[in-house]
């Protein structure tokens, strides 16, 4: 099992693939990470060598990414940030609504959670 800046990598996946398990890398990324540590994107996570993840470990600081810890304490303060200084965003964020202007009339169910039935008034 391969481990790399505190992830577990998917066994029997591509390295390629494997590597956006990583929080903050993206395909391009892992391609671009692949291509410094001179591994072919072909070869399985099971069937690297202590060499080649040595090479992955090494490849993944020099890169200069924000990876895992940092990039979620990196978007936590920002997303503080705009709460604290009550701009629109910030509001939204607090309120657990869509911050980029999608409609909530209808949709935006994964933000607001499940449906609350509304019982009828008695007459």
């Amino acid at each position: 099992m391969v481990r790399l800046v505190g992830v577990d990598l998917p066994r029997n996946k591509r390295i390629a693939y494997a590597l956006t398990y990583i929080h903050g890398v993206g395909l391009t990324s892992a391609n671009k990470i692949l291509e410094i540590s001179e591994i072919s994107s072909q070869t399985r996570t099971n069937d690297l060598t202590t060499e080649q993840t040595i090479a992955l470990r090494e490849a993944l600081e020099t890169i200069g990414l924000k990876l895992e810890g940092d990039l979620r304490r990196f978007n936590g303060l920002n997303i503080k940030r705009l709460s604290e200084i009550n701009c629109h965003r910030g509001k939204r964020h607090r309120a657990c609504l869509p911050v980029r202007g999608q409609r909530t009339r209808t949709n935006a169910r994964a933000r607001r959670g499940a449906k609350k039935t509304v019982t009828n008034k008695k007459r």
